[in-house]
C-alpha cells in the first residue's frame, strides 16, 4: 500500500522567528518519496511557511484521510497562546500577541489523526520553544496522541537575535539521502548521536509505536512450532499384531509473557503492565540472580513501561538502578548494557517535570555519569548545567 508524507515547515517571519524551518526542505525535498515515508512507493505533501491555520487543517484532513502508513515531518517553532497557555506551531504571522489567531494549536495535529488506526502514523519533529513555550514544558508533555509514533526533540530558545537551524531536522533527512531508511528508532537514535553535544539541553520525543520493539524491551517473540509425531517403525516379528497406541502429541508451548504486557499496554491498562513485568522480574531474580540478564531484562521492561505510561520519573530511577546493577556486576563503564541504560536514564530525567524529583535523581545521575560519560561528549557537564539551573529555581 502507498505511503503518504507530509512535510511542515513554518515559523514566523520577522523579529519573532527564531528558527529557519523552511530551511529543511530542500534537503528534505531531495529525498526518494519511497524513502521518506518508508514503503514501496509514496506521495508528499509540501507546506512551506504556511499563512493559514485553516489551511494547514485541510491539509491535515487530507492526509489523516489516507489509507496508508502516514509520515509527517513538522520543524518549527512552539509558541503559547496568553488567554488558555496551549501548545500552538507559529505560522509565518505569527507574533507573541497573536498566537491564539494566527498559531496552529498543536491539539488539531493531535485530534486529526485521532482516529487512523494505531501504529500507522509517524511523527518526527523538530522544534524551537519560545521563551513561554520553553517555561511551560517544565510541567507539561507535548501531547501528540497516544496511537501515534511520535520522535524528536524541543529545543529551548536560542540566543536573542539568533535564528537556530533545524539541526535535527538536517540531521534526518541528511541520513535518508543515502536511500535507505532505517527503522524509526534507529533513525531518531542515529540523528542523536550525530547531532553531539548540542542536543543534550532539548526536551527527547521518544514515543514508539505500538506494538513496540524497543531494545531490551517487550516485543512479542515468535512462538515455537510443535512438530507432528514422526511415523515409528513397527517393533517385534513381522506381521505381528499390536495393540493401538495413544497418538503422541507434544504439549503446547508456554504463552509469551511478552504478548500479555504489550496487549495490556496497548488498551492502556499500565499497572497491570508493570504488574506482570514484576512477577516476571522476581521469578528471574530467584531463579538467576539479580545481575542476571534475566532479572534485568525484565528491570528494562518495567523501565519501558512506566515511560509509555508518561512516568519519567519512575523510569529514570529503574534504567539508574539497572546501570548500577551491572557495574556492581564487573561489568565495564563501556559496556553496551551500562552505556544504554545509563543513557537511558538522562533522556527520561530530561522528561521530569517535578523540580524535586528531578534534583534527587539529577545528582544520582551526575553520579554515575562520572562513572559512564557515554560515547556522545559533554553528557557529565549538561547533567551539571540542569542541576545548577535547577537550584537556582525557586520551587
Amino acid at each position: 500500500m502507498p505511503g503518504t508524507v507530509l512535510l511542515l515547515a513554518a515559523s514566523p517571519v520577522g523579529k519573532s522567528r527564531l528558527v529557519d524551518a523552511a530551511s529543511v526542505l530542500p534537503v528534505l525535498a531531495a529525498v526518494p518519496p519511497a524513502v521518506l515515508s518508508g514503503t514501496d512507493t509514496a506521495n508528499v505533501v509540501e507546506l512551506a511557511d504556511p499563512l493559514e491555520p485553516q489551511a494547514v487543517l485541510t491539509r491535515l484532513r487530507a492526509v489523516a484521510a489516507t489509507p496508508g502508513p502516514l509520515t509527517v515531518f513538522v520543524t518549527g517553532q512552539l509558541a503559547l497562546d496568553r488567554r488558555q497557555h496551549l501548545p500552538h506551531l507559529a505560522l509565518a504571522r505569527t507574533t507573541p500577541a497573536t498566537v491564539r489567531y494566527t498559531a496552529l494549536p498543536w491539539q488539531w495535529i493531535r485530534e486529526e489523526f485521532r482516529l487512523r488506526s494505531p501504529g500507522s502514523t509517524t511523527l518526527l519533529v523538530d522544534l524551537h520553544a519560545d521563551a513561554d513555550a520553553w517555561g511551560w514544558l517544565r510541567t507539561h508533555a507535548l501531547d501528540s496522541g497516544r496511537n501515534n509514533a511520535v520522535f524528536g526533540r524541543i529545543a529551548p530558545p536560542p540566543s536573542r537575535r539568533t535564528v537556530a537551524a533545524p539541526a535535527y531536522m538536517k540531521t534526518i533527512a541528511t541520513i535518508l539521502r543515502s536511500g535507505w531508511r532505517p527503522p524509526v528508532e534507529q533513525l531518531h537514535q542515529q540523528a542523536f548521536t550525530r547531532l553531539g553535544p548540542e542536543a543534550y539541553g532539548d526536551v527527547v520525543l521518544t514515543v514508539p509505536p505500538m506494538p513496540v520493539a524497543a531494545p531490551g524491551g517487550f516485543a512479542p517473540r515468535p512462538s515455537y512450532r510443535t512438530e507432528r509425531p514422526r511415523p515409528q517403525m513397527p517393533q517385534g516379528p513381522v506381521g505381528a499384531e499390536r495393540a493401538p497406541q495413544p497418538a503422541v502429541v507434544a504439549p503446547p508451548p508456554p504463552p509469551d509473557p511478552h504478548v500479555q504486557v504489550t496487549a495490556a499496554v496497548q488498551a492502556g491498562r499500565h499497572q497491570e503492565a508493570d504488574a506482570l513485568a514484576v512477577a516476571h522480574e522476581q521469578a528471574a531474580v530467584r531463579a538467576h540472580g539479580p545481575a542476571s540478564e534475566q532479572a534485568l531484562h525484565w528491570s528494562e521492561v518495567r523501565a519501558d513501561l512506566a515511560m509509555f505510561a508518561r512516568d519519567s520519573a519512575r523510569s529514570c530511577r529503574i534504567w539508574l538502578t539497572v546501570a548500577e546493577t551491572r557495574l556492581a556486576a564487573g561489568q565495564a563503564p563501556d559496556s553496551p548494557g551500562v552505556e544504554k541504560a545509563v543513557d537511558r536514564a538522562h533522556h527520561q530525567w530530561g522528561q521530569v517535570r517535578d523540580k524535586s524529583r528531578a534534583q534527587e535523581l539529577g545528582t544520582l545521575l551526575a553520579q554515575l555519569r562520572a562513572r559512564v560519560p557515554g560515547r556522545r561528549p559533554g553528557a557529565l557537564e549538561n547533567v551539571r548545567k540542569q542541576l545548577r539551573e535547577l537550584q537556582a529555581t525557586p520551587f
